[in-house]
């Protein structure tokens, strides 16, 4: 008797398993062709009452200095890793430990998959599963894709979600007109776009755009983006 309750469990629970990653999948593979209609921090917004301000633009109809920017900024490697960058893993545990700032080591695939995929918050469970679906982006979106989404659905301020919509509320401007200082201005704020601010920026924020100013001319220059022009 308690060897068949143990066998229908076992049985349920990789039932279960396998449901869960047919959907998943389904999920993944239907965003590599549609945009995401909402993510978990739109939802929040719109429940809390605040409007959201998110408009879709195509990575081909956008300012290249923009992913050059996050990619100088945020995952100088995104090109070449396959979606977690363990050096920088590393080098941000180490820097933690020798109780310097605070660092993390997420990488541009790695944000793309818990904006897109995930709720808001640390756990040993949110974490796996961002490894789970950054793994999956990777095989099935590619880094053009992944990058498109990315700069789509990143917070960029209290309701406001992606670059397209940030250039037009910071700057007045579509997001194919971004000039690289305004790129650098936006990608500054990241990954705190409710502490920073694009409209009136601190001190650190405006030297903080100024060096990835330059970063970008460096990304271009060294063919760092390659990967997202094929």
């Amino acid at each position: 008797m308690i060897g068949r309750a143990i066998g229908f469990l076992v049985s349920w629970f990789f039932r279960v398993l396998g449901a869960v990653f047919v959907l998943s999948l389904i999920w993944v593979i239907a965003y590599r062709f549609l945009p995401p209609p909402m993510t978990w921090l739109m939802a929040r917004d719109s429940v809390d009452g605040r409007k959201v301000q998110y408009t879709w633009v195509p990575l081909t109809a956008m300012s290249r200095s923009l992913p050059r920017a996050v990619i100088g900024a945020e995952d100088a490697n995104f090109c070449y890793h396959h979606g977690i960058d363990f050096e920088a893993v590393k080098a941000a545990a180490q820097a933690n430990y020798q109780g310097r700032k605070l660092r993390g080591g997420s990488t541009i695939s790695q944000q793309t998959a818990k904006n897109a995929f995930l709720w808001p918050g640390r756990s040993y469970v949110r974490k796996g599963l961002e490894a789970y679906f950054t793994g999956l982006i990777e095989i099935f979106w590619g880094k053009p894709r992944i990058m498109e989404v990315y700069l789509n659905i990143v917070e960029m301020g209290p309701g406001i979600y992606g670059m397209p919509a940030a250039s037009k509320h910071y700057f007045g401007t579509t997001v194919d007109r971004l000039s690289p200082k305004q790129a650098a201005r936006l990608t500054a704020i990241l990954p705190q776009p409710i502490k920073r601010s694009v409209a009136k920026p601190s001190k650190s924020v405006r030297r903080y755009a100024r060096r990835i100013e330059r970063r970008v001319k460096v990304v271009r220059d060294e063919g760092i983006d390659t990967c997202l022009w094929k």
